[in-house]
């Protein structure tokens, strides 16, 4: 999947001012490209865009949605709590370069806001773009086990008696939902494998 295309092409729908979107290419290609960034990256973008490609028939905005996933991890600070807002924030700054209606930002702050508890939401799409975030945790064993040793090197600056309380905190919240996917698709392919491996990294911190 070329992203930049995907991004341009997304952006010209609403804007021909072709400077600025390479601008606003180039600066999310740099964020997510950080230092320190072993998961949230571009590949993390680009596997959300392939599972979303399934269910795109399902999605009332796909457009609205994009702009979520191109922005919802672009400010991603391991020591931060406040990563969605910041990305939300950075969003909404840059839609309105794009004189894009306030109806559609209102809507991606919403949803990339929404990635912060990963609850159940009222609006549909925002369901999908929280099951694509988390689609990583039903995938087989291996991909499941290279997805945590990045994660554990993103949060490197943490010595293990404080990273693995939180994380199993974490981890507990998801087993503890009555669904961690909240879409038909998603929960009949990731439902039941991811809860497995779930329960295998708790049993192995």
């Amino acid at each position: 999947m070329d992203l930049k295309e995907n991004f341009i092409q997304l952006c010209g729908s609403f804007s021909e001012e072709q400077q600025l979107i390479n601008v606003l290419w180039q600066e999310i290609d740099k964020k997510y490209s950080e230092k320190g960034r072993y998961y949230h990256n571009i590949h993390h973008l680009e596997n959300m865009f392939l599972e979303l490609e399934h269910v795109k028939e399902c999605i009332s905005n796909f457009p609205a949605l994009s702009f979520s996933v191109f922005y919802h991890d672009v400010i991603y600070d391991a020591s931060s709590k406040r990563n969605e807002e910041k990305s939300a924030e950075f969003a909404a700054i840059r839609l309105q370069k794009l004189n894009i209606n306030t109806a559609i930002i209102d809507s991606v702050t919403a949803q990339i806001n929404a990635t912060k508890a990963h609850l159940l939401s009222d609006d549909h799409d925002t369901n999908y773009l929280l099951d694509a975030d988390l689609s990583i945790l039903g995938k087989d064993s291996k991909t499941y086990i290279d997805y945590i040793k990045n994660i554990r090197k993103e949060y490197s600056i943490y010595p293990d008696f404080l990273y693995r309380p939180g994380r199993k905190k974490v981890l507990q919240h998801f087993l503890e939902l009555k669904h961690i996917f909240k879409t038909d698709y998603f929960k009949d392919q990731y439902e039941i494998p991811a809860r497995e491996n779930i329960k295998f990294e708790l049993g192995n911190l």
